[in-house]
């Protein structure tokens, strides 16, 4: 059973994260502490683990934390998590457009790349052949 409050270090080694990434989280308002107490310790609720499971459920997919930043609250303003999961979708779109993208430069180098050796190859060829 989950604890009702969770110091920084029980939620990172929960989480299979390390406290300066949950720091750094907060410090990008991806994950806030649910309060303060005493000397400034955080504590944090079942609320940001799960919201810290989510962040890394995103990065997985290949989202910056500034993607990230920009659906997270999404997911957890409604229990379905429709308008989340319908912005990740958009973002995952882009993601694969740019990569075809890329893959369209790609080729094209690997093209000149290919010339470039046959062009190299039939010079040495030439050489070799009046050398002899």
């Amino acid at each position: 059973m989950a604890k009702e409050k969770m110091q920084i270090g029980e939620l990172a080694e929960r989480a299979g994260v390390t406290p300066r990434t949950i720091r750094y989280y907060e410090s990008l308002n991806l994950l806030g502490p649910c309060e303060r107490e005493g000397k400034g310790f955080r504590y944090y609720s079942e609320q940001e683990f799960v919201r810290l499971k989510k962040i890394e459920t995103f990065k997985q997919l290949g989202l910056s934390l500034e993607e990230i930043a920009g659906v997270i609250d999404l997911y957890f303003a409604e229990a379905s998590g429709i308008q989340g999961k319908q912005k990740v979708l958009e973002i995952l779109r882009r993601h694969l457009a740019e990569t075809e993208s890329k893959l369209g430069d790609l080729q094209r180098f690997r093209q000149e790349i290919l010339a470039n050796i046959e062009r190299m190859e039939h010079w040495i060829a030439e050489a070799q052949q009046k050398q002899a």
